[in-house]
């Protein structure tokens, strides 16, 4: 089944998404780095409980990747603001509890990480972008411990959707107790 792994603000510029959090939260996030595969590029924060958040953008030093962006990037207009959360797996077989275009495992690597993502063909999401981005870890580490402790801890994420029985009931089959 599925956890919450991290949390994602996207913004036009990653200067943009980065400033978006740090003064919303007050403090400094790290820098992360490039991803291949789809061009972008993060900063990173440390949250409590093994959590972290992400600021991401399209990496503009870099060409228009061979398939859409994850993230639903390449629509991504507007100012900065929490648009995904990501759920992690130990098997991505989850997916075939998911509703129809939840995506398909991309093998995906930043430094010494490595982890598939499930990423739609279109890079948007179901339920307009609500459902949560499914990820494997194929390291040992996670990116949480890696980072410096903020104090910051998410205390509540709440979702909202027209069909938010739908998504209840779709999240229900794929969620730990």
């Amino acid at each position: 089944m599925i956890t919450l792994d991290h949390l994602a603000v996207s913004g036009e510029t990653l200067a943009a998404a980065r400033a978006f959090v740090e003064d919303a939260l007050g403090v400094a996030m790290q820098d992360g780095g490039q991803h291949a595969v789809f061009y972008t590029h993060n900063a990173l924060m440390g949250l409590e409980d093994g959590l972290y958040l992400e600021a991401i953008a399209i990496d503009p030093s870099r060409p228009a990747p061979e398939r859409p962006r994850w993230f639903d990037l390449d629509r991504f207009t507007g100012a900065a603001r929490l648009t995904n959360w990501i759920c992690r797996t130990e098997d991505m077989a989850v997916l075939n509890h998911c509703p129809a275009g939840a995506g398909t495992p991309v093998d995906l690597a930043r430094g010494e990480l490595r982890w598939q993502m499930a990423v739609p063909a279109d890079g948007i999401l179901p339920f307009d972008n609500v459902w949560p981005a499914t990820i494997r870890w194929q390291t040992s580490s996670h990116p949480a411990v890696m980072l410096a402790g903020t104090g910051v801890r998410l205390r509540r994420l709440t979702l909202t959707h027209p069909d938010a029985g739908a998504l209840q009931t779709a999240l229900s089959a794929v969620f730990s107790d």
